[in-house]
């Protein structure tokens, strides 16, 4: 695997994990991962000693939004990718005591065969996890935990008390134009407020610096 560049995003646990691809008439070839690649990088973070015991696919039609969704006994970080269409990742940090709580960030994951490199987003535990999709997309993830019912929760990504100012201008705007027709489950439309969150019993599972 030949990682070109690694970089924090402005909530500084989450990173882009860009890696080539070698192109040449026939298409490409890639490796996606290598564990040897990223245990040797001490810019990966907690990636970097993340054990993945759970793979995902997940397919999502134009207008979309899933999420905010987060794990606890066990806690679940995620590696996510784009394998074709166009996903744009949400991240929202409910880590008591974070300096950027309650706070969202998009990234824009769109796939193209013609270019030279395609990326992954890390997503480490104590953070919840959302994205909405502008294409038909099939994405992947690895999950470092394995599902477990009644030990998660969701905060809805349509909620009015979340704080967007970290997030890139034109990715809220894209948000907010496919909210208004956004095909989302009740589940999901219907989540917690991040109110209704930190003033939950279960939201002492996430402190910073402890998940």
């Amino acid at each position: 695997m030949k990682i070109i560049q690694v970089r924090s995003l402005a909530i500084p646990d989450v990173k882009v994990i860009r890696f080539a691809r070698f192109c040449d008439p026939r298409g490409y070839f890639t490796e996606t991962y290598r564990l040897s690649d990223f245990v040797s990088r001490d810019d990966l973070g907690s990636l970097r000693d993340a054990t993945f015991v759970q793979a995902n696919e997940s397919y999502s039609r134009p207008d979309v939004i899933r999420g905010l969704h987060f794990q606890w006994n066990p806690y679940m970080g995620k590696l996510v990718r784009t394998l074709f269409g166009r996903m744009v990742d949400l991240v929202l940090d409910i880590r008591k005591g974070s300096p950027t709580l309650g706070k969202v960030i998009a990234y824009d994951m769109p796939a193209s065969p013609q270019t030279d490199y395609s990326e992954w987003i890390w997503v480490p535990p104590g953070l919840a996890h959302g994205n909405f999709f502008t294409d038909d997309t099939l994405i992947e993830y690895f999950c470092t935990g394995q599902y477990s019912p009644g030990c998660e929760a969701g905060i809805s990504p349509l909620a009015a008390d979340l704080d967007w100012s970290l997030c890139e201008p034109s990715l809220k705007a894209l948000f907010d134009q496919i909210a208004g027709q956004a095909i989302i489950s009740d589940k999901d439309r219907c989540g917690l407020t991040l109110e209704q969150w930190l003033s939950d019993p279960r939201s002492e599972q996430f402190l910073f610096g402890n998940c």
